[in-house]
């Protein structure tokens, strides 16, 4: 999209959404590297009238949209996003858990821990592992998250997706996500709403010990601060990290970012780091990866906007 049809794109969206429509909002500060700029547009979408909305606005303008969730998989460049971003809440973040068909029903807002802790307390058990998410329902379904030997394909049951580019609105089957590792077929342009998943009955005091041990071993292996969790897609039957490490990375700084001396899969940002060096430091990695080992990364992180 051209500069002007971008600018004209913007102020039909900003028009159809009225007032709750933020100009330059900053996103960067709501990822988990909190680093990155500002978009042009931004809405929280807190009720199905406001998700009408956006859909109208979308579709009308033909607007570049970001669907933005805890950004824990997600970098923003310093430069921002040049379109509308959008996010959920309010009513999306609700959960009901129905004990006696042991399914657990989750707005696409809700935080993966906080679905793991509730369930497990009403006896729902089985996503203890989602307590070391630290997504949204909407966010794990879309990269298929997961951890300690599970994933999200492995629970889900249905999801309901709202397509703002093409205005539709349908409940799929997991089957129909066409799920891999740390992919899925939903679109760029759907809001993951809510999701169905399937649960056990089970102990709730040993779930619950469960819960702590995951959360325990996370503390002990792997960098608090200002990160995205893993960086990189493990390659069939390795492992990222071990990879990094092996090439003499682990520690290896540009500028404000630096490849985590704890685990060489973790890239960090200083607290008042630049997104763009966050950007750089990962495709060096890569570049290094590949010229002293022969490896070919995959970034399991997305970036959003122009980098320098």
């Amino acid at each position: 999209m051209s500069r002007t049809s971008l600018a004209e794109a913007l102020e039909h969206a900003a028009g159809v959404l009225g007032a709750d429509a933020r100009r330059d909002e900053p996103i960067g500060v709501r990822t988990t590297y909190r680093v990155g700029g500002a978009a042009a547009l931004f809405f929280e979408i807190a009720d199905e009238r406001a998700l009408e909305r956006v859909a109208a606005a979308v579709a009308e303008s033909g607007v570049d949209t970001l669907v933005l969730g805890r950004g824990s998989n997600l970098v923003v460049a310093d430069a921002g996003f040049p379109g509308l971003c959008v996010t959920l809440a309010g009513e999306f973040a609700e959960l009901g858990i129905d004990t006696d068909g042991q399914l657990i029903e989750a707005g696409g807002a809700l935080d993966y821990p906080v679905l793991a802790r509730r369930a497990s307390a009403a006896g729902c058990c089985g996503m203890e592992w989602a307590v070391g998410i630290p997504g949204t329902v909407g966010g794990a379904v879309r990269m298929n998250a997961g951890g300690h030997g599970a994933e999200t394909k492995d629970y889900l049951v249905s999801a309901r997706l709202v397509d703002l580019a093409h205005g539709t609105d349908r409940v799929v089957s997991a089957a129909e996500l066409s799920f891999s590792y740390r992919r899925s077929a939903v679109r760029a342009s759907e809001v993951v709403c809510s999701a169905t998943f399937a649960a056990e009955t089970g102990d709730p005091a040993a779930s619950a010990a469960k819960i702590s041990e995951i959360v325990g071993w996370r503390r002990a292996n792997q960098p608090g601060g200002r990160n995205a969790g893993s960086v990189f897609t493990n390659p069939p039957g390795d492992a990222a990290g071990r990879i990094v490490e092996a090439a003499g990375l682990k520690g290896l700084r540009l500028g404000s970012a630096e490849v985590s001396p704890r685990h060489a899969n973790f890239v960090q940002a200083d607290a008042d780091g630049s997104a763009d060096d966050v950007h750089r430091l990962v495709r060096e990695v890569q570049r290094l990866v590949a010229e002293r080992l022969g490896i070919e990364l995959s970034t399991e992180v997305a970036f959003v906007g122009t980098f320098s």
